[in-house]
């Protein structure tokens, strides 16, 4: 090979690894937002199924009798008459500072 085109083949190596990389948006930043595009998809997708069963939950509380009855119990510990409500707490550690003992 001449030395011309060994320079030539040289140059040419050099503007492709320049166009690969180079510049603010070079290939390997293009390859990074691509992948954080495609995850940034998902995350909406997710957001937009959650979405749906908040609308559908928040339907259910306005008309379901049955849903406004399961969430008075789960949330405010409501009951009808005639039930006992029975409320499990936690044992605290005699150890814990400012914390007193509950008797058994």
């Amino acid at each position: 090979m001449t030395r011309g085109r060994l320079i030539g083949i040289a140059a040419a190596v050099v503007l492709a690894g320049l166009a690969f990389q180079a510049g603010e948006y070079g290939m390997l930043d293009w390859l990074k937002l691509r992948s954080q595009l495609a995850e940034e998809r998902r995350a909406v997708r997710e957001l937009e199924r959650q979405l749906d069963s908040l609308q559908r939950l928040a339907h259910a509380l306005e008309t379901d009798p049955a849903a406004q009855e399961r969430a008075a119990r789960e949330q405010f510990g409501m009951i009808r008459r005639g039930e006992l409500l029975y409320r499990l707490v936690p044992t605290v550690d005699a150890g814990s500072e400012g914390v007193v003992p509950v008797p058994r």
